[in-house]
């Protein structure tokens, strides 16, 4: 989907034909060169003068696709009674651009002619107004709109508000249930749906298994083409790696016919297979599919989503699974990994296929999977989690480093990172809030981007900064849960 942006302007009859002329001319090249350096493009579409034609321009948003959000100013005063109808049935994310077309005032120019055309203080705050009235989920962004750092904020916004766009059309392929006796995996399916658009449903396994016979040795043959081209091979066992490659070419498959650009499965139910998909996942989601370990659907969802508002449509962001930690002082980092299942986009160099036995689970063959370290750089992990009654969104500021041990042993993808505000207060934290053990890892997406998200789907967001105390997240738990009861 080519996703893009609705640019709204408010206006008034008041001014006369020339005023609003001028309007509409600026309004179209601020949008015009706005564009140029925004992830998405800004398309003006109309100076609203009336409730008529803000509730038709809403209209036609929400029922067009490929918008993914209205962002509106006001250059002149736009008296809001006339938004009422048109914000009450807005379903877009919606920005508040908060701006002016001139960067400063002009001394000797400046007449009542200038403050009638000039007069987006006075109809921003009217503006702004009937949304707190009607307390709408909105972003306000303050600034000339020439500035960069106001682009920034801006482009950041825009790809929190795609990945909404994403999430009202995720369909998610699980392959089995969850694994057995997993609290966190759990969830609800309707509330999620309701609220965040996802539809997760089930196919057998065996299903797939009848997907893969029909897979020909030429489509095998391309796919390990890409894989050299991609990866060092370090092992001899070249029928395990073209077995992944046959797993992966039918989840694809179906995944692709059913629309679902996410999936889960577990090591429990592998029924008719050889191995648990490995390198067949981790490439997969190198391509921007979103997976879930243990069945785990919510974090598969999460993963895509993350990935779409990455860099490029497709950023760094990857399933990931907290496992042990280094406690020795002045050197506290986690380590996190899995089994198999970690995206080569966060490799910090070229990564390796090799074939090791996995204890774990039903495989008849050693799987192949991808061997790397995770590079350095700032980034945060999120969970989301059903509190029953309500979804909350936990995301921690982190930072990737290079591992501090070689651990020749240990044949996974791994990241090591240090948690802020530090291991042991931001792991209490994290518990205290029921983060999970499995997360999406992001060095692309931001937390604000994050709360944006959040926000424009109306769920909880607990964030887990350098400045969190236990006591402070304590305190704000307590709030925040009297205050979504009474919602």
């Amino acid at each position: 989907m080519n996703y893009s942006f609705w640019f709204v302007v408010g206006s008034q009859f008041l001014y006369g034909p020339e005023v609003l002329e001028t309007v509409a001319a600026r309004a179209q090249e601020m949008a015009d060169e706005l564009s140029k350096a925004l992830p998405f493009p800004l398309i003006y579409k109309v100076t609203a003068k009336t409730n008529k034609e803000i509730a038709s321009v809403v209209k036609e948003a929400n029922y067009d696709d490929s918008c993914a959000g209205i962002i509106t100013w006001c250059h002149t005063f736009s008296p809001s009674k006339m938004w009422i109808n048109g914000f009450a049935n807005l379903q877009k994310p919606y920005c508040h651009f908060v701006t002016q077309y001139n960067r400063a005032i002009p001394n000797e120019e400046i007449d009542m002619d200038f403050m009638n055309l000039n007069q987006a203080a006075h109809g921003d705050r009217e503006h702004g107004f009937i949304a707190a009235r009607l307390r709408m989920s909105r972003k306000v962004i303050a600034g000339h709109w020439q500035d960069e750092a106001v682009r920034e904020r801006i482009g950041s916004w825009m790809k929190a508000a795609v990945g909404v766009a994403v999430s009202r059309g995720l369909k998610v392929m699980r392959f089995g249930d969850n694994m057995r006796e997993v609290a966190v995996t759990e969830g609800d399916k309707v509330e999620v749906q309701t609220k965040l658009g996802w539809q997760v449903n089930t196919w057998a396994v065996g299903d797939l298994v009848k997907v893969m016979d029909q897979v020909t040795d030429a489509e095998i043959d391309a796919l390990m083409d890409t894989y050299k081209a991609s990866y060092d091979i370090a092992t001899d066992k070249i029928d395990h790696i073209r077995y992944q490659a046959r797993e992966e070419i039918a989840i694809k498959k179906m995944m692709d016919a059913e629309g679902c650009k996410a999936f889960s499965n577990t090591f429990q139910d592998l029924y008719g297979m050889e191995q648990l998909p490995g390198l067949a996942s981790q490439h997969l989601m190198a391509q921007g599919y979103g997976y879930g370990g243990e069945g785990d659907w919510k974090v598969a969802a999460m993963t895509a989503i993350m990935k779409a508002m990455g860099e490029g449509g497709n950023g760094c962001s990857l399933f990931m699974e907290d496992y042990t930690y280094n406690l020795e002082p002045g050197k506290e980092y986690s380590l996190g990994a899995h089994m198999l299942e970690v995206c080569p986009c966060c490799a910090a160099g070229k990564p390796r296929i090799e074939t090791h036995h996995l204890g774990i689970g039903m495989n008849e063959k050693d799987p192949a999977r991808l061997v790397f370290e995770g590079k350095e750089g700032d980034a945060i992990v999120v969970s989301l989690i059903d509190m029953g009654g309500r979804l909350r969104l936990i995301c921690q500021d982190i930072h990737c480093v290079k591992p501090i041990l070689p651990m020749p042993n240990l044949p996974v993808a791994r990241v090591m990172w240090q948690a802020e505000p530090s291991l042991t207060t931001g792991v209490e934290c994290w518990i205290t809030a029921g983060g999970a053990h499995h997360t999406v890892l992001s060095y692309d997406v931001t937390a604000e981007q994050m709360k944006d998200w959040a926000n424009m789907l109306d769920i909880e967001f607990v964030h887990i900064t350098k400045d969190t105390t236990v006591e402070s997240l304590e305190h704000d738990l307590f709030l925040s849960d009297l205050a979504w009861k009474l919602k």
